[in-house]
């Protein structure tokens, strides 16, 4: 009985589902028909996810089965009844942007299943742009989300996404200030210091005086220098008529001799 080709050859790249028949078992696996001009092989690892004593435990000859196409080789078509992942490991990559559901809430964060062979986690800093207490806050456990790649440890198989980096940043909006006075309140001790320094420093200086000015005011300069100087000589005269006075009536008291 003729197997329908159910797949062209163009389309057997990894991953793509066909169904087949089993035509035959053997120790290492099952030989099946998935319509190609050449045969399909399923290794004995590749038969179920489990550990597998005997190929007949999960197979058998005639069987329809559903099969995942592994890799394509030029003699056989490489298959496996264990359905892939929707990514490798080797094919996350930091920045690239998946899809997913939310499957586990703690504390710190949210895994996303992404179609990895582990969730992805969402840390609680990188739910959403602003403060986020808890993750609930945000997801619930089932939501379809959409993340994108921080970071991948291929060894430790950890997976660091982010949802807030797929989000336009909403700028806080911050209302001008009024009232002087509560600027000032909000100034400490050295702030005060200094704004009353800067004041100080920009009290408007004395203006300069014109030409006319200047000259009254040397004339009233010279005006009160020469009334200073015949006060001066008043007084300086009115001491010396005294001196004359007091010389006079010493000699006239002194005795004289002869």
């Amino acid at each position: 009985m003729e197997t329908p080709n159910i797949a062209s050859e163009t389309t057997l790249t990894p991953k793509t589902k066909l169904s087949g028949k089993v035509l035959k078992t053997t120790l290492a696996g099952a030989l099946v028909d998935v319509g190609q001009n050449i045969p399909g092989v399923i290794h004995i690892s590749q038969l179920s996810e489990g550990s597998i004593n005997k190929v007949e435990d999960v197979v058998r000859e005639g069987q329809t089965v559903d099969v995942w196409v592994r890799r394509v080789k030029k003699d056989r078509i490489e298959l496996t009844m264990i359905k892939p992942l929707g990514l490798e490991w080797k094919e996350i990559e930091p920045d690239m942007v998946v899809k997913g559901k939310i499957v586990r809430l703690e504390p710190y964060g949210a895994f996303v299943d992404i179609g990895a062979e582990r969730p992805g986690m969402v840390h609680v800093s990188e739910l959403a742009h602003g403060y986020v207490k808890t993750p609930n806050e945000v997801v619930k456990e089932g939501d379809e989300v959409e993340a994108k790649v921080l970071d991948v440890n291929r060894k430790k198989k950890q997976i660091k996404l982010s949802m807030k980096a797929l989000e336009s940043v909403v700028e806080e909006f911050k209302p001008a200030k009024k009232e002087e006075h509560k600027s000032r309140s909000k100034r400490g001790p050295r702030k005060e210091k200094e704004a009353a320094e800067t004041v100080q420093q920009e009290e408007p200086k004395e203006p300069e005086l014109t030409g006319m000015q200047v000259a009254w005011q040397e004339a009233l300069n010279k005006a009160n220098a020469e009334k200073s100087f015949k006060v001066k000589r008043v007084k300086s005269n009115r001491s010396q008529e005294q001196e004359d006075i007091l010389n006079r009536t010493l000699e006239k008291r002194l005795p004289t001799g002869g």
